[in-house]
Order: structure tokens, then C-alpha cells, then sequence
């Protein structure tokens, strides 16, 4: 809205020659992400009193590992916090004609939305187990993910028909592969449902999802800010993704909302996130990394989702399924660190500081090339 009227006004008269300032991708990101903070705390008390008084509390599930205090009546689907943080910042500060924004808030609202019937149904339910079934999830996620990889290979593809199918990799100057549109598309495909599924797997312990989120989506924006710059791109050896920069605006929502969301969600947590902030989270991640061309740079990056998503399905599918006995202690990995006999805080810390690390090395990469 604010993007929209000063570009209205700029031609008018030399009065409103300060509205060139929303032409400069860092004035906006910076607007974005106070504007999601200031969000986040004026709305944050009233949900939270909302959702108590709605008795719409986590329905806590039996993981076999003790917490320092019991997380019983807790609310839940904070995500909506999240969410609503985003869009009211975009709003303001977004150019709603830029494809690459339409996608990514599409995606976030699509994977909340989905969160949002799976936190409910437990809820009423009475029961962590008893959401949506992991076929109607799935079947959800894989709808979504069909769709927007049509979208990218497609003959409306973002990117444009040269580098919509090409494959890039970190430390490499250039597409290392064009599988062509199918084989591009089933990547993509498979892509979206797994990081999504990733970060709902990671959400299990005081502001342990959304720290690491805060790290990926924030270099994720530092990658969109280069691609989108000619200058920076040509200088860098990246493609140069006219408009992509508008995701450097998104991400700075997404920062600015995730930590005030942190405010709420450290430990103890006065609310968490729900598969309703988990999911979107997800969806934002993959959606990004596929807009940026930076899929691969993804298990580097987010290498803590990744060892948190792979320690749960190898327990699950390798260990309880096939071999009939448990492969870890517990799992996902935050689990089986909390049943060594490590405190939660710790745990969560230390998982920070992992994910901070991968980060600065995944930033590395812009140069390292």
C-alpha cells in the first residue's frame, strides 16, 4: 500500500520526492521487518489471552523424554502470529505485481492454512496424534508442490525459459545440469515436500524452529538482494533474476515477525507455533530456495532440518519398520541429545549455534566461488 501511493505521488511534485525511498530495496526491508516486530507485539498478548480463553492449548504427545516443567495448556498455532506478521508488512511494503512475492506468500498462506486444519483437528480431538491424516498431508503438500512446479518450468516460469531448468550448486560459478522441464519439475516436486516436512519435524522444544528459520530465510534474502542487483550478480557470477530482490523484502518480514515471535516462543514458551507456523515456515524455505536457484545450497543451510528430518524417518521407516528395534535412543535428533541427559535449553542453544554456524558458511559461498 505505502509502495504503491509514494510511487503514485513521486511524479506529482517535487514535495514528494522522499518517496523515492520505497524504490530502495534495503529502505523496504528494513520498514518490513519493523513494521512486522511492531506487529507482533501489539497483537501477541490479545492472541495469546484469545487462545486460552478458547481452551486452544498444544495437545502434548508422549516422546519419552521428561521436560523441566510440564508444557500442558500451552496455546498453540502461533504460526497465525507469524503469518499475519508477514502479510500486514507486505501490505505496506510489498509490490504485490512482483511474481516471485506472489509466489512465496501463496506459499506460505497454502502450508499455514494446511497447519492450521491439522492444529485444529488436534485440538478438538483432544489428542497430538489425531490431526490431519499423513496421506491428507501429504496428498496437500504434494498438490501445492505439482502446482508451483508447473509454475516454474512452465511457459510462464518466473525465471524465463533459460535458466527456468538449469541446476546450480554452491562453489560453482555455473549450472552444473538441465535435466529439462520433467525431471526439474520432480525435483522441485520432491523438494517442497521435504523441507516443509523438515522444519514441522524440528518443532518440538522452546524456539528451537524458529531461531534456525531467522538464519535461513535471512541468507536466503542476502542471496535474493545479489541476484536481483546487476551489478552484484554479474560481480558474483550469479544468474542476474530481474525482480527477485522483492524476496530480500519478504525475508526481512519474515526476520523482523520470527523474532518477535521469539519474544513469546523462548523458553518457558508462552505459545508455540503449531504445525500452523512449522508448515508455513517450511513452504517459505522451499519456495525461496527454488525462486533463488539455490535448492542445493538447502542441505548445507539448513543442515540442522535436514539431520532433524533424517534422524526421524530413518527411525522410523529403517529402524522401527524394517529392523524392528530403534535405531537411536530417541529421535528426531533434539530427542535423543534431551534423553542423554542434556536440559532442553541446552539443547536448543547448542542447536542454535549449529544452525548459526551453517549459515555463516552457506554466506560463504557467495564469494567462494
Amino acid at each position: 500500500m505505502i509502495y504503491e501511493i509514494c510511487n503514485i505521488l513521486i511524479p506529482l511534485s517535487d514535495v514528494f520526492s522522499f518517496c523515492r525511498l520505497v524504490n530502495y530495496i534495503t529502505f523496504r526491508a528494513i520498514m518490513a521487518a519493523l513494521t512486522s516486530v511492531i506487529f507482533i507485539f501489539l497483537v501477541s498478548r490479545h492472541f495469546i489471552l484469545f487462545m486460552h480463553h478458547r481452551s486452544l492449548f498444544d495437545q502434548v504427545r508422549d516422546t519419552g523424554v521428561h521436560s523441566a516443567f510440564d508444557k500442558s495448556g500451552t496455546p498453540t498455532m502461533g504460526g497465525v502470529l507469524i503469518i499475519g506478521s508477514v502479510l500486514s508488512s507486505m501490505l505496506l511494503w510489498g509490490n504485490w505485481h512482483n511474481p516471485f512475492l506472489l509466489c512465496s506468500v501463496v506459499g506460505m498462506l497454502w502450508f499455514g492454512g494446511l497447519g492450521f486444519m491439522d492444529d485444529l483437528s488436534k485440538v478438538k480431538r483432544k489428542s497430538g496424534d489425531r490431526g490431519l491424516s499423513e496421506r491428507t498431508k501429504l496428498f496437500l503438500q504434494g498438490l501445492f508442490a505439482l502446482l508451483f512446479a508447473w509454475v516454474c518450468v512452465g511457459p510462464y516460469a518466473p525465471l524465463g525459459a533459460p535458466l527456468a531448468t538449469k541446476l546450480y550448486i554452491p562453489f560453482y560459478k555455473h549450472a552444473v545440469w538441465d535435466p529439462g522441464p520433467y525431471f526439474y519439475g520432480a525435483f522441485i516436486f520432491f523438494f517442497v515436500i521435504f523441507v516443509s516436512n523438515a522444519v514441522n519435524i524440528t518443532d518440538g522444544l522452546d524456539g528451537l524452529a524458529i531461531t534456525p528459520s531467522l538464519f535461513v530465510v535471512g541468507v536466503l534474502g542476502i542471496f535474493a538482494y545479489v541476484e536481483g542487483n546487476r551489478i552484484y550478480s554479474a560481480y558474483l557470477y550469479y544468474p542476474y533474476l530481474r525482480g527477485v530482490s522483492e524476496l530480500t523484502i519478504f525475508g526481512a518480514a519474515f526476520v523482523g515477525g520470527g523474532l518477535g515471535f521469539l519474544w513469546y516462543n523462548a523458553y518457558p514458551a508462552q505459545i508455540f507455533m503449531g504445525d500452523t507456523g512449522s508448515l508455513a515456515i517450511g513452504g517459505i524455505m522451499a519456495v525461496i530456495s527454488v525462486l533463488l536457484k539455490q535448492e542445493m545450497l538447502f542441505p548445507l543451510l539448513g543442515g540442522l532440518f535436514l539431520a532433524e528430518a533424517l534422524t526421524s524417518q530413518f527411525q522410523d521407516k529403517v529402524g522401527v519398520r524394517w529392523l524392528g528395534r530403534r535405531v537411536f535412543f530417541r529421535a528426531p535428533l533434539h530427542h535423543n541429545l534431551q534423553y542423554k541427559g542434556n536440559a532442553e535449553t541446552k539443547v536448543v542453544i547448542r542447536l542454535w549455534i549449529v544452525a548459526g554456524i551453517l549459515a555463516l558458511i552457506s554466506l560463504a559461498t557467495l564469494k567462494l566461488r
